[in-house]
């Protein structure tokens, strides 16, 4: 989260201000933060890999959806716009308005310098906090390096990375993400 623009709205009041702004915000407990925007890296390798898991989900009841989509953490209260959001089964939404999912199955990040620290740690918590959350990706931007936290069958999550090459580059494949997409096992990262 960025820095604070406006401070103590409702969420009705945040909601109908983010639904108009042509920028995009994240709120939580009253406050607005606005989200910088990303560079052309970090575009590259959201699409990418939004791109690869599509194609890989096309048989299966799943939805990808880039970070125009906004999400809510039921739990927390918190809104955010992830950079990839993976929802298998039926799609549930905040409200009537169709524009907040609450049930994503797996949420990836794209780090950079200045969002890292938070989204590691700060959102990290929060989105562990969804009952339908089964993974937390975090890719970085400025290495081949790739992070993920994967609930257990008995609810505690496990953190796996890869950081060689080889390594990173494979949860990107089409087959990878198809072989992987079953339930708490969606996005294993399997090292060869």
């Amino acid at each position: 989260m960025s820095s604070a623009v406006k401070t103590k709205l409702a969420t009705a009041e945040y909601l109908a201000f983010e639904r108009l702004s042509s920028t995009k915000h994240e709120f939580f407990g009253g406050d607005v933060f606005a989200i910088a925007g990303g560079s052309p890296e970090h575009s590259i390798i959201a699409t990418n890999f939004a791109a690869e898991a599509r194609a890989a989900l096309k048989e299966r009841p799943c939805a990808v959806f880039n970070s125009d989509l906004r999400g809510k953490v039921k739990p927390t209260g918190l809104y955010s716009d992830p950079d990839v959001t993976i929802v298998c089964g039926q799609q549930e939404f905040d409200d009537d308005q169709g524009d907040t999912l609450v049930n994503p199955t797996v949420l990836i990040e794209v780090l950079s310098k200045s969002t890292a620290a938070c989204d590691r740690g700060t959102k990290s918590k929060h989105y562990r906090k969804i009952e339908s959350l089964k993974a937390l990706l975090f890719i970085e931007q400025d290495c081949p390096c790739v992070e993920m936290i994967r609930l257990q069958p008995k609810g505690n999550w496990v953190l796996s990375d890869a950081t060689e090459l080889s390594e990173s580059i494979r949860p990107f494949t089409r087959s990878w993400i198809r072989e992987n997409s079953a339930g708490s096992e969606f996005l294993r990262i399997q090292r060869q």
